[in-house]
């Protein structure tokens, strides 16, 4: 990535008006997702590099993986948006996922003009293999918790349950995981 839009995306996110209460909650929750991220010793990253996927490509995989609107068809330039890419770059993305079966272009039922992209059976394998090595990880952290550490992140994420974007992305995860 260019500097100048590492530049742009943090000059866009950087807020000044964030109290000083909440940059100290957002250290100690980066400190604690970089701890979890890499506590399996990087398996997720390592199966994602495994899988030849750039950053992109992962990103409009899983997000065609029914982790965001429930697997439906998408257009590139949905997808471009909802990243944050431009539509060139994600339609380069999406070419090199359709060579590798991993999605395929649909006609719009209501358009042919418009091209949609729907995720393979094969992408949906990998899709489900990068939720479970990142179950097994999360796992992994939480069983080397004491019952007290447990229950007290237990209460905090409770707290976060009333949030309808979370709640609905526990309920679609709950279930995954090594068998």
């Amino acid at each position: 990535m260019q500097a100048n839009k590492i530049a742009a995306i943090v000059d866009e996110m950087v807020t000044p008006e964030v109290s000083g209460e909440a940059q100290d909650t957002a250290a100690r929750l980066s400190a604690l997702l970089r701890h979890v991220f890499l506590y399996d010793r990087g398996n997720q990253l390592r199966v994602i590099e495994e899988s030849g996927l750039s950053m992109t490509q992962c990103k409009a995989l899983l997000e065609l993986g029914g982790l965001g609107e429930a697997g439906d068809p998408r257009q590139v330039s949905d997808l471009a948006e909802t990243f944050g890419v431009s539509v060139p770059s994600m339609s380069r993305a999406v070419d090199a996922l359709v060579k590798k079966k991993l999605v395929t272009r649909l006609e719009d039922p209501d358009d042919r003009r418009v091209r949609r992209v729907a995720i393979t059976a094969k992408g949906k394998q990998l899709v489900d293999t990068l939720l479970v090595v990142r179950q097994a990880g999360m796992e992994a952290f939480a069983g080397s918790l004491s019952a007290a550490q447990r229950r007290k992140l237990d209460a905090a994420i409770d707290s976060l349950m009333d949030r309808e974007d979370v709640a609905e992305t526990y309920e679609h995860l709950k279930g995954v995981g090594p068998a």
